[in-house]
């Protein structure tokens, strides 16, 4: 399996900062964007800014005993100003929560900060979003009505007109993995796949791949849905129902893609081999393989919508948060894919 992007040290990739969002703030994200930041030279990454309360992002500075240089600035402002101090963009919402203690600041901080963290990709003034880990029970409580991060960055594209279908992959060096059915229980992933989603999803996937990821012809593995992709029906019908005839379509699209095939067989490294992404039913089945290969260096990254947005693999890890403890690579990983996906959209 080989997923490769653009360039990141060119010029397209440079011209403007990336825009990173606060994530909850009584969890880690705090920490990574910091500690990512001071060791921005040895993780090899691209200009970043944060967005959100600057004093914050100070005071989880004091906390973690480190010595960062915090500037205000403008979205345009921050490449210049990244090597000497880390860019924080202004979202105008507070944000008071000690580490691992959500308060009622957080919502409205998380939530206008993923706001801000759009438009400035939409409106030409960043090159892309990466979004640090949220607290989804902290939104609920406050009225967000959406499963996750994904759902709520569909909507803001839609800019009030339809919401694209968005699409999640979760990348590494090692495996890329999509699930068809994401933030859902099993019992109602199984009750919405139908063939229609499957295509769907796949064709977005591959056109993603297509564009950002250098690959002319993007090799699919598709799961089935049951143990033994069915065992021939023996098992359940819906891999004969549902999972085969949308393979068929796919193909007949011109897209190379196989199955279904057991989901048991797939991840190993000699299987991996064989293609470029796995395509799986549902949420745990995609999630589960990659976040054991890769779980310090795998990245979220959304397909179908009309900007690049890519997240860590991880939660807000409330129990660290704080303790100096939280481990940056799965943000640098994200902010480095994030920059050469940059790099290949058209100027």
């Amino acid at each position: 399996m080989s997923l490769m992007a653009g360039d990141p040290n060119s010029e397209a990739a440079k011209t403007k900062a990336l825009a990173l969002t606060s994530g909850e703030p009584a969890g880690i994200g705090p920490d990574i964007a910091l500690a990512a930041w001071l060791r921005r030279s040895e993780l090899d990454l691209p200009p970043f800014y944060v967005l959100g309360d600057r004093a914050s992002f100070a005071a989880r500075a004091k906390i973690l005993g480190l010595s960062v240089e915090l500037a205000d600035a403008t979205p345009e402002e921050a490449s210049a100003i990244f090597g000497a101090a880390l860019p924080v963009v202004a979202t105008g919402e507070p944000a008071t929560a000690p580490p691992g203690q959500p308060d009622d600041t957080s919502a409205n901080a998380v939530l206008a900060s993923i706001r801000h963290a759009v438009d400035h990709v939409r409106s030409g003034r960043a090159g892309a979003v990466v979004t640090n880990p949220i607290a989804k029970s902290v939104l609920y409580r406050a009225g967000f009505r959406h499963p996750g991060h994904t759902e709520y960055l569909a909507e803001l594209a839609a800019d009030g007109g339809s919401a694209p279908q968005p699409v999640m992959m979760l990348w590494s060096p090692a495996l890329a993995v999509v699930p068809v059915t994401i933030h859902l229980s099993l019992r109602e992933a199984v009750a919405r796949l139908t063939s229609e989603l499957i295509v769907t999803t796949a064709r977005i996937a591959v056109a993603d791949m297509k564009a950002h990821f250098g690959l002319a012809r993007p090799r699919l593995a598709i799961s089935g849905l049951n143990p033994h992709a069915g065992e021939d029906g023996s098992l359940g019908s819906e891999d004969i129902d549902i999972v085969a005839p949308a393979v068929e379509a796919l193909r007949k699209d011109g897209i190379d893609a196989r199955g279904p095939l057991p989901a048991d067989t797939m991840f190993h490294a000699a299987a991996r081999k064989t293609y470029d992404c796995a395509i799986c039913m549902y949420h745990d089945q995609a999630l589960i393989p990659i976040k054991t290969i890769a779980f310090e260096d795998a990245v979220n990254v959304t397909l179908g919508l009309p900007f690049i947005r890519t997240s860590p693999d991880h939660g807000t890890a409330f129990d660290i948060a704080g303790t100096g403890k939280a481990n940056p690579s799965s943000l640098a990983a994200a902010l480095r894919l994030a920059a050469r996906m940059a790099a290949t959209r058209p100027k």
